[in-house]
């Protein structure tokens, strides 16, 4: 399997960003991917859809996801064109629903405590290496499994039970 490598701009915020922070209970009428785009982060971080660019990264602090278990947190994330989260750690329900949809999510806080809000960062999931290449540094955290790469690259456990 070839390597899954990702690259970004860094979104840094701190701990316990909960699920009503990444897309408010006010949006959750719909879950059409596209509407929850439009208000990802939005009680956190009033820019953050306005400066996102596909591709970027989000980089948080402890227990990322937290709150409640609702999969439109990492749909609006995703759908915002963000290519992965990087944490010191998450929600397990939220890890679980980030890989249900092809989230890549890694742990590392080396990563975390060195990344800050703007680095360009690329990440080799197969690996489990994040390089910062605003800094020239290079973090590791733990390589995802054959199983869980080819559920990213499916763009989820959908697409990968499909295949």
């Amino acid at each position: 399997m070839s390597d899954i490598i990702l690259k970004g701009n860094v979104h840094k915020y701190g701990s316990n960003v909960n699920t009503d922070e990444i897309i408010p209970a006010r949006y959750l009428n719909t879950t059409d991917p596209v509407v929850l785009a439009k208000y990802c982060m939005e009680d956190i971080d009033k820019n953050f859809v306005k400066n996102v660019e596909p591709g970027d990264i989000i980089v948080a602090e402890n227990n990322f996801g937290c709150g409640s278990s609702r999969e439109h947190a990492p749909i609006a994330i995703k759908a915002a064109g963000v290519s992965a989260v990087i944490a010191n750690s998450f929600a397990r329900i939220f890890f679980r629903n980030s890989i249900n949809i092809g989230l890549p999510i890694l742990e590392s806080p080396e990563a975390v405590k060195a990344i800050e809000n703007g680095d360009a960062i690329e990440i080799n999931l197969t690996q489990g290496i994040i390089k910062n290449i605003t800094k020239e540094e290079t973090y590791q955290s733990q390589p995802f499994p054959e199983f869980m790469q080819k559920i990213i690259k499916a763009g989820g456990l959908l697409g990968y039970i499909k295949k």
